[in-house]
């Protein structure tokens, strides 16, 4: 692989069913950085390395499905929101 730093950001358990989070920084030789998420479970891992652009809109999607859903909860409805 081309990189020349790696540098853990943070590392949490998922729930429900504790698969391992890892996410990373990469700086790249080739002179570019990406966002590296590290997903364990049991002996799979699944990575992806992604740029910046879509480390905002998966967040942004990631933070609007949680409010969705807090406020459901709050009115006692769960919504189907982004189905």
């Amino acid at each position: 692989m081309d990189e020349i730093e790696i540098r853990t950001l943070q590392k949490f358990l998922a729930s429900p069913y504790r698969q391992e989070i890892e996410l990373q920084h990469v700086r790249h030789m080739a002179n570019y950085t990406t966002l590296r998420l590290r997903i364990r479970e049991i002996k799979r891992f699944t990575i992806f390395d992604i740029d910046e652009t879509t480390a905002r809109t998966w967040g942004r999607a990631m933070l609007e499905w949680a409010d969705t859903l807090a406020q459901s909860e709050q009115s006692g409805t769960e919504s189907g929101a982004g189905e």
